[in-house]
């Protein structure tokens, strides 16, 4: 995670970030008078402030001028991205982003419009002095809403470009009432939700005893449970849209840190149902065999009662398909084939062993 300075940037790293505010504002510009591309210039502007900075762009950001600060630090752990460090530039000089902010909520509606403001405002939000409740409301569900489809962006490519943005509003914002409370609370409780659908595709899962202890109130807590009873709904809920096979497998390998969650019957039998969905092929989910093998090791492991019958009951269903035989087979005959090839590697490595140890007399 990036470590923020609360210094104010050097001279060079303050005129090349003026530059890209620059660019960005003429490229708003362009998309604001050209309807038809519109669509196409947001797209590309949005993919070029998610950009890595490059060798060039680092030399001159983090150069070690006298008295010079640069905005991010340069050996900080991620993938570094220009708005990374324009994020930050804005909340140091609020004045250069309120162009940029203008020329957004003029195409508010707009695709990709929310995906660049969260990028580019989600510091400045929580820094800034906003008294218009209306206001504050708007950006945040902006927010909300932009950073559910680039986190989205990363879970189609299997990347961790926008881990920053993540990290940020969980550390900074969803752990730190000060800044939370900044925001309204129908918008505390979206953030809450989206942060819980990430949360293991982003390797937080370490942290997810404080966030569940910060969860605000909902209204209809009386009919769903608790903040853990939400968690592993929105868990289970995201688990289905899931079809990227890696990721699947990431989540189904790190959802293990759910036991021990006090939950209701009702988000239990969900979870449950949720993992048998991906333990057997064909339709709804067609899942692969490892994602098979996975989900049953979580099942198992989640809900250890019954696991016995669990099994037996997917055989007996597994038998109706004969067309499945012929693979099962032979997915089970090379199993078999694995498991005595390794003992009789171990067992010759181990007699090698012996041999080798030198004889008491």
């Amino acid at each position: 995670m990036a470590k923020t300075s609360s210094a104010t940037p050097g001279t060079g790293s303050s005129a090349y970030l003026n530059a890209l505010t620059l660019e960005i504002e003429k490229k708003l510009q362009r998309a604001l008078a050209s309807p038809t591309q519109r669509r196409n210039l947001l797209q590309e502007l949005f993919a070029d402030i998610a950009l890595e900075v490059d060798d060039r762009a680092r030399g001159i950001i983090f150069s070690r001028e006298e008295d010079a600060i640069s905005p991010v630090d340069a050996n900080a752990e991620g993938q570094l991205c220009f708005f990374n460090l324009l994020a930050d530039y804005y909340v140091w000089v609020p004045e250069s982003g309120k162009q940029i902010l203008h020329l957004i909520l003029q195409l508010w509606s707009q695709s990709f419009a929310s995906h660049i403001f969260s990028l580019l405002f989600h510091k400045w939000l929580f820094e800034a002095q906003l008294n218009n409740t209306e206001e504050l409301l708007r950006f945040s569900s902006a927010l909300v809403q932009g950073a559910t489809n680039v986190f989205w962006i990363d879970i189609q490519t299997n990347t961790r470009r926008f881990q920053f943005l993540f990290q940020y509003l969980l550390d900074e914002v969803a752990l730190a009432p000060l800044r939370l409370n900044k925001i309204p609370v129908q918008a505390q409780r979206e953030l809450f939700l989206l942060l819980s659908r990430f949360t293991l595709f982003y390797n937080s899962v370490d942290k997810h005893e404080s966030f569940l202890k910060q969860f605000p109130v909902f209204q209809n807590a009386f009919f769903i449970g608790g903040p853990a009873d939400f968690f592993v709904i929105e868990l289970a809920d995201q688990l289905q849209k899931l079809k990227v096979e890696p990721v699947l497998l990431h989540y189904l390998s790190h959802i293990k840190v759910l036991q021990g969650m006090e939950l209701r019957m009702s988000t239990s039998t969900r979870l449950k149902a949720c993992l048998y969905n991906f333990t057997s092929p064909g339709g709804p989910m067609y899942p692969t065999r490892a994602v098979r093998h996975a989900a049953w090791d979580s099942l198992d492991f989640l809900f250890p009662v019954g696991q016995y019958p669990r099994h037996l009951i997917s055989l007996f269903f597994r038998l109706l398909y004969p067309w499945c035989w012929p693979s099962s087979c032979w997915s089970f005959i090379i199993s078999c084939i694995k498991a005595v090839f390794y003992s009789l590697l171990r067992l010759l490595f181990s007699s090698w062993d012996k041999l080798r140890e030198p004889k008491k007399y």
